[in-house]
């Protein structure tokens, strides 16, 4: 409840407890078991923000925070505990907040979506559960593109270029180090689990604006509220979202230092996801980001179960602390137990271990930063109840939010533009063309020289007059020596010829036009069937 200019959240026995504004971007906590009053919590912050103008974003998991966007209404419940807040029913105004609701998958919000390269090598081998030598290998694809001046938008092309890296392996191996197609083949049998897991509708282009979380309607922060339960169920990509959130507000955003109020408050619901088999170098970014985040006037809270799902090193920057119930039935929630309890500056009014395990639901112990940065001596308190609607809102209501909100359209449409899937693909088209031209040149000049021997062997062969003249020599060759023969024989045996020299000459003429002939019909007999054979 935003009231007098003050953010008041609880009420103790020592009166009101208000969370200093001016401190509030030193981040948060909201422990508690299930069924405790974490939600609630959530969302009487969220609202007492959002009535200071201060926008607000928050991950939805179960559906009951889009009631933040309704009037709530008295109540039984609320009517009794008004005294005991100090307040009255005339003063109370039950009203929503402005909301923007949000779905990577784009079925229950504005499409949040963003590219591969913005989301970078770290997180993505995280997303992907990568290990060290397939990070590393990643982390060679990323270069390559960079150097190239290739976008990586989405999937397809995150997976060309790695298809391009792995088939070019032996030209980067010298350069970046070992490129080997087991890693590649690890890589892409990943980026298929991530697709068939939905994760392709988180990249791609319009990536979403870091600034449209930063908005006011009315004079009131607007709660920009992600549909978490659909997304939840893959814990790695829940996480690793909001992870690339907080990089890209801390990337964005300028250094503004401390102020009155925050300019956004970051509530990170089912934090432990955010830890669960996180690398130790990621851990360390996380932290640097959460450090570093306040100078940019955000203020990020986490919502879990307990204080020990979070790594000291981040524990220890979360200033602002709600702590609901916990049940302590084995060693390790009796370890737990205590662990929260010695986060607290104690108050010797009571044990704060004992507290922990008998507060009531509704009930925290609320620990804020005063105005100089030390943390507030403990409180039992009550926590404060919503103005706005607790639950959820139907899927009407929600579709109305949707349509008349001032980024309707923005995001809804999926915009494709030349990344390197394209550019690749292109490039390998034009290699096979060209490959396919210089092989078909290639079998052009092979039957062009083979063509010229065969033109070069018919010169050097004989023609048909050649051929018919060589038989007609022959034959009369032939005719002159059998009649030069036989005349030889008889002058020997004394035996006197017959014929006459005209005979002789026939006979000679006779044997050259019948091989002549011959000739001739053979060597046509062969051109035919030759040409039939072609």
């Amino acid at each position: 409840m935003y009231k007098d200019n003050q953010l008041y959240v609880a009420h103790s026995s020592n009166g009101p407890i208000y969370i200093n504004g001016k401190m509030a971007n030193r981040h948060g906590l909201i422990a508690g078991a299930t069924g405790t009053g974490k939600t609630v919590s959530l969302q009487v912050l969220a609202e007492s923000f959002s009535n200071a103008g201060v926008p607000c974003f928050m991950a939805d998991i179960k559906g009951d925070l889009s009631g933040i966007s309704q009037p709530g209404k008295i109540s039984g419940f609320i009517e009794k505990r008004l005294p005991e807040f100090g307040l009255n029913e005339a003063e109370l105004q039950f009203e929503g907040c402005p909301v923007r609701f949000y779905d990577v998958f784009g079925t229950q919000g504005h499409p949040m979506r963003t590219r591969i390269s913005n989301m970078g090598p770290l997180l993505l081998s995280r997303l992907l559960g990568l290990n060290d030598v397939q990070s590393g290998v990643l982390n060679i694809v990323f270069k390559v593109a960079d150097e190239r001046g290739l976008l990586l938008d989405d999937l397809k092309d995150l997976r060309a270029m790695i298809d391009y890296v792995g088939k070019h392996a032996s030209e980067y191996t010298t350069k970046y180090g070992n490129v080997s197609s087991a890693s590649i083949g690890a890589i892409q049998r990943s980026l298929l689990a991530l697709e068939d897991q939905g994760g392709d509708k988180f990249f791609g282009e319009p990536s979403f604006d870091i600034q449209d979380l930063i908005a006011r309607e009315g004079g009131k922060g607007v709660m920009s509220i992600l549909a978490a339960d659909e997304l939840q169920r893959n814990p790695k990509l829940y996480s690793t979202f909001l992870l690339w959130l907080l990089s890209e507000l801390y990337v964005t955003l300028p250094e503004v230092g401390d102020m009155d109020l925050p300019k956004l408050i970051f509530f990170f619901d089912e934090a432990h996801m955010l830890f669960d088999d996180t690398s130790k170098a990621l851990v360390d970014k996380i932290e640097q980001v959460i450090r570093l985040m306040r100078s940019k006037g955000v203020g990020i809270y986490f919502v879990t179960q307990s204080p020990a799902d979070l790594p000291e090193i981040v524990l220890g920057q979360l200033g602002n602390r709600i702590q609901h119930a916990m049940r302590a039935y084995t060693p390790r929630d009796i370890k737990a137990v205590k662990v929260a309890a010695e986060t607290f500056r104690a108050n010797p009014d009571f044990d704060t271990s004992e507290a922990i395990s008998n507060l009531e639901t509704g009930e925290a112990l609320v620990s804020f930063l005063d105005e100089k940065g030390a943390p507030a001596v403990v409180e039992r308190a009550k926590i404060l109840f919503p103005l706005s609607q607790i639950g959820p809102i139907d899927a009407m209501t929600r579709n109305s939010f949707i349509n008349r909100s001032s980024i309707y359209g923005k995001y809804d449409e999926l915009k494709e533009r030349e990344s390197a899937f394209e550019v690749l693909l292109a490039e390998s088209e034009k290699a096979e063309k060209e490959a396919a031209e210089a092989a078909a040149a290639k079998e052009a000049e092979k039957q062009a020289e083979k063509e010229a021997k065969e033109a070069e062997k018919e010169k050097k062969k004989p023609g048909i007059f050649s051929k018919v003249w060589k038989a007609i020599v022959t034959a009369v060759t032939a005719a002159i020596a059998t009649i030069v023969g036989t005349k030889i024989g008889n002058a020997v045996s004394g035996t006197k010829s017959r014929k006459s020299s005209t005979t002789t000459t026939g006979k000679i003429a006779k044997s050259a036009t019948s091989a002549a002939t011959r000739t001739i019909t053979r060597e046509l007999t062969r051109s035919i069937l030759g040409n039939l054979g072609k």
